[in-house]
């Protein structure tokens, strides 16, 4: 069994009860492997009665009901979260894509002069989605206009042929169009999302140079007519030599 499948079948274990000395004899590794790899995961209390007997009774149900409360909390916290975001994006408009395509790519986008022509990677599909409709929308790119690669670990793939199929149907597009690479790296982290990572896709538009000339000129444009705003923390010619830097 690799190791990342060791990882993933202790957090089961863990999360199903089992002591760390239990998972580390049944998966033939050290309590000490087992202990950093599940150390995020907190027992319910019945649980913890059940490892610990003879503890007292009174110090664990503290300590239980007060992780339950900081749960508790959070999820209030992300659902008041919630609806303070769709206040302020709610009516979003094109205008609103347009910036909003502008800061992915800024982000996310390729930017130093070696890369050439338009290049956008990112392993979350909605953002790729956003980035496809942003390009078709300002720019009139089409899927056939487009060079499609799946980087993704080696360990992936056994399963390639699923990773294909996601990026397949998500963007309504044939198999044969997506090109793939495989990335050889240790895997020290554990990765439970292993039967649901897709891997990172990358859009990269043939000729696409005049359009990423423009959307560089549009990440320029933001950041100089956003330092007119603040003109005590930035200058415009400040922000255009940033910008220049960024590029080279």
């Amino acid at each position: 069994m690799a190791k990342f499948e060791l990882k993933i079948k202790a957090r089961e274990l863990r999360k199903g009860g089992k002591s760390l000395k239990e998972i580390a004899q049944s998966l033939g590794v050290s309590k000490s492997s087992v202990s950093l790899w599940c150390r995020d995961i907190i027992l319910t209390e019945e649980q913890m009665s059940f490892l610990k007997p003879g503890s007292p009774k009174g110090g664990m149900k503290g300590r239980m009901m007060a992780a339950h409360g900081n749960r508790r909390k959070k999820k209030e916290a992300i659902a008041k979260a919630k609806e303070w975001a769709h206040v302020q994006v709610s009516n979003f408009n094109k205008r609103d894509l347009l910036t909003t395509g502008i800061a992915l790519y800024w982000g996310e986008g390729g930017k130093a002069e070696s890369t050439g022509t338009f290049n956008f990677s990112n392993s979350d599909p909605r953002m790729i989605t956003l980035m496809y409709q942003w390009l078709h929308e300002f720019f009139g790119v089409t899927l056939e206009d487009l060079h499609l690669r799946v980087s993704i670990n080696d360990m992936h793939e056994p399963r390639i042929g699923k990773v294909i199929d996601f990026w397949s149907e998500l963007l309504q597009i044939e198999r044969t169009r997506f090109k793939t690479s495989f990335i050889h790296t240790k895997q020290k982290k554990v990765y439970e999302n292993y039967d649901i990572y897709y891997g990172v896709l990358s859009l990269r538009i043939k000729k696409g140079t005049v359009i990423r000339y423009k959307i560089l000129a549009l990440i320029e444009a933001v950041i100089l007519e956003n330092s007119k705003r603040n003109k005590s923390q930035f200058t415009p010619v400040g922000v255009a030599q940033l910008v220049v830097a960024s590029d080279s």
